[in-house]
């Protein structure tokens, strides 16, 4: 049996926390990871997990083995990376994560031509509004709309996007528009509930910087649904510009209170620290800066 193969299966057992999803991240069968897992541990003559039906655990020698077997595996991936960077050939798999609506609205569009650029490379896209931990969960790329605090992962700028105020005309002649953001606790807000500052949104204005507790009528998770409300004429709502700047191209939405601007956001390419950077890690991100080199959505 290959040794370097049954440590690899193992941490995968054990990272996965089960065999099935082990065998789905090493496209083995079930039954492939238990015989090597079995056939590791008659190797040694020790048992390293202890398992029932429902759960398993490691023994006091399987968390000594799982060490030393992801610190070989990890170092054999570095060697790897290394002579591959050296060839400068984008090839593997690519995982990235991005947000649901930035990725269904503006990376989708994308992946048709980064795949004919890279024939080699093999793309895994998974979009979430949750904060993934890139190195945790071995993503190569994330696509992350944030203020980047410090951070141990590397990040490059693909673009901007700012939170606008804005609203349908047939709302605002309904209910009268807003002439200043204390005015909003007055009106119908449409609210996404995973917004950093919550119902009390911030501004920046004439005289300064401007804060106001909103009493929203619809608190969501989701942004599509706020514009999709607005939309229908049924209130205001704070979105990045990302997402609602055909609306506003369109008419079919208009800025509330352009003179007062809310949060700004970068838009990055954010990853883990290496010393080789991959190929097709490069690749993309290149990419992305490419096509996003033109588009600014903060104006």
């Amino acid at each position: 049996m290959d040794r370097f193969l049954e440590m690899r299966v193992f941490a995968a057992v054990v990272d996965a926390g089960s065999f099935v999803r082990a065998a789905d991240t090493l496209d083995l069968s079930k039954a492939a990871v238990s015989r090597i897992v079995a056939d590791l541990e008659a190797r040694l003559g020790v048992r390293l997990m202890h398992r029932t039906t429902r759960r398993q655990s490691l023994t006091a020698e399987g968390e000594v083995f799982h060490a030393r077997a992801k610190e070989l595996v990890a170092a054999v991936a570095e060697a790897e990376a290394e002579i591959t960077a050296r060839s400068g050939r984008a090839v593997g798999t690519l995982k990235v994560s991005a947000p649901v609506t930035f990725g269904v609205l503006h990376l989708a569009p994308l992946w048709a031509g980064f795949m004919a650029q890279n024939p080699d490379v093999e793309l895994e896209v998974n979009l979430s509004d949750r904060m993934v931990d890139v190195v945790e969960e071995g993503i190569d790329i994330a696509v992350r709309i944030a203020r980047l605090r410090n951070s141990s992962l590397v990040s490059r700028q693909l673009s901007s996007t700012r939170l606008v105020l804005c609203a349908s005309k047939r709302y605002l002649r309904k209910h009268g528009t807003p002439r200043h953001p204390q005015d909003l606790a007055q009106h119908v807000v449409l609210a996404y509930s995973l917004l950093a500052m919550g119902d009390t949104w911030e501004f920046t204005g004439p005289d300064g910087p401007v804060s106001v507790r909103v009493k929203p009528r619809l608190h969501t998770n989701s942004g599509e649904t706020c514009r999709a409300v607005a939309l229908g004429h049924e209130g205001i709502i704070l979105q990045p510009t990302i997402m609602v700047h055909d609306d506003l191209r369109s008419g079919d939405l208009v800025e509330v209170l352009p003179q007062y601007r809310s949060v700004e956001f970068g838009i990055y390419a954010v990853y883990p620290t290496r010393k080789h950077l991959l190929p097709k890690v490069r690749a993309l991100i290149d990419y992305l800066s490419g096509s996003f080199a033109k588009q600014s959505w903060a104006t």
